[in-house]
């Protein structure tokens, strides 16, 4: 199973998020269109973000489950804004299982990071 994390600013256009997934597809040769979509419990109903993954819900964490995930670039910008150092990276991490692993880091678009993690191999 892959998973996309993604962190957002409120009022995100869906756009941003679209260009930055299929950039992200596309310089990794990944297929997103079916990948479990995860984020912070209070970004899970971003219009822009239900309108991007469509038919697609996000899977919303709170800030102090996201905090207690491991992940190799935690931000002091986004610990202070969220309540957590890691949002894409985390929230991937946790949609994908136990034993997951990332395949692409946090990568920023325009208002939006995303990351992909891949389910551990059975």
């Amino acid at each position: 199973m892959t998973a996309v994390g993604v962190g957002l600013r409120p009022g995100v256009p869906a756009a941003a998020l679209v260009e930055l997934l299929r950039r992200v597809a596309g310089e990794h040769d990944l297929d997103l269109a079916r990948a479990v979509v995860a984020t912070l419990d209070r970004r899970a109903g971003e219009p822009g973000l239900l309108q991007a993954v469509a038919p697609r819900i996000p899977r919303g964490y709170p800030a102090g489950r996201l905090a207690g995930v491991v992940v190799p670039a935690p931000s002091d910008r986004v610990a202070a804004a969220t309540g957590t150092p890691s949002v894409a990276e985390a929230a991937a991490l946790l949609a994908a299982g136990p034993g997951a692993v990332l395949v692409v880091p946090k990568t920023a678009g325009r208002g939006v990071t995303v990351a992909v993690a891949r389910a551990a191999a059975p």
